[in-house]
């Protein structure tokens, strides 16, 4: 017999604040039991040093998360020049600490060289895993392990201020992108160090930024839900986005009734997708309400082949 899942069956996208100084994990597992979810998962993790933007998938939108770990991302951060770190931020121990001393244009010089296609080794304090392990476990036993480069995009890279040798930036940039090790380059290129004092992501794909909220302010709602005077859906569940959020950007082909069936049984079915070529994902919808059923892949005979399938109330056992 299967176990039973604790919760609610509740589906959508909520866009946590995430809090200084706890895993990203650790504020998942707070909505989770806030919002009384029967399984929740985030969409990539924030250092605890970091603020700003988790998106936390509930429920069935949890298949989706993918897309938005795929996603770009952008951040404000603020380094503090002359110090490097063994973390390159400043939970870690300063390693050295040398005179501040560029001008203006070796500035600019050094940042434009981040800009664009580039290749970066990940730090050794991420949550990259080896042998099933995250790196920063070796880390902390004094354990350094080989990392390949890998190709990062920084799209745009903002001088926004430099005072009292805290340089303030802002970075958007594709997925797999360090801004710790960014920030850790940039100091060894100025010849004076660096590490990040402060970071906040502060949009997700093209999730909008006045949409987030505070652990503090969920732990209200759910103070007056415990107390009696409303309920879930109206003050909790009323804070998430559609589940398919993190699909909007695929073409979208919306099937019949008759066809859905047939779909949502895993078959591949036929449908007008017009200029689209095998491989290519779509979002699917189905019916005149356009009600979202999950995605899918064109296939080699032009027909629309389930990938992931939304399957609500789901059975609790």
């Amino acid at each position: 017999m299967g176990r039973r899942r604790s919760g609610r069956d509740i589906h959508g996208v909520l866009l946590l604040d995430k809090p200084t100084d706890i895993s990203s994990n650790d504020a998942l597992q707070k909505v989770r039991r806030l919002f009384n979810a029967n399984k929740a998962g985030h969409t990539g993790a924030l250092d605890p040093l970091a603020t700003g933007m988790l998106p936390i998938c509930l429920g069935e939108a949890t298949k989706f998360s993918q897309f938005l770990l795929d996603s770009d991302k952008r951040y404000r951060v603020i380094a503090r020049l002359g110090q490097r770190t063994d973390t390159s931020d400043s939970h870690g121990e300063i390693i050295s600490e040398r005179n501040v001393e560029f001008t203006q244009q070796q500035l600019d010089d050094a940042l434009n060289y981040f800009r664009g296609d580039t290749l970066q080794v990940p730090s050794m304090y991420s949550a990259l895993k080896h042998q099933g392990r995250p790196l920063y476990e070796y880390a902390r036993k004094g354990i350094t392990i080989e990392r390949e480069a890998r190709p990062i995009t920084v799209y745009e890279l903002q001088f926004i201020g430099l005072e009292n040798n805290e340089l303030e930036l802002e970075v958007h940039c594709s997925k797999g992108t360090y801004i710790r090790t960014i920030i850790d380059d940039l100091g060894e290129m100025l010849g004076c160090g660096a590490h990040v004092i402060y970071l906040r992501r502060v949009q997700v794909a093209n999730y909008p930024y006045e949409k987030m909220v505070t652990l503090e302010q969920l732990a209200a709602l759910r103070a007056k839900v415990d107390e009696g005077e409303d309920s879930f859906e109206s003050l909790l569940d009323s804070l998430l986005l559609p589940m398919d959020t993190a699909v909007i950007h695929f073409p979208t082909v919306n099937l019949t009734e008759d066809t859905t069936i047939l779909f949502q049984l895993g078959q591949p079915v036929h449908a007008d997708i017009q200029g689209l070529a095998e491989g290519d994902m779509l979002r699917v919808t189905s019916g005149e309400a356009q009600r979202f059923i999950g995605i899918a892949l064109v296939s080699e005979d032009g027909r629309v082949a389930p990938k992931r399938l939304v399957v609500e109330n789901e059975p609790s056992v």
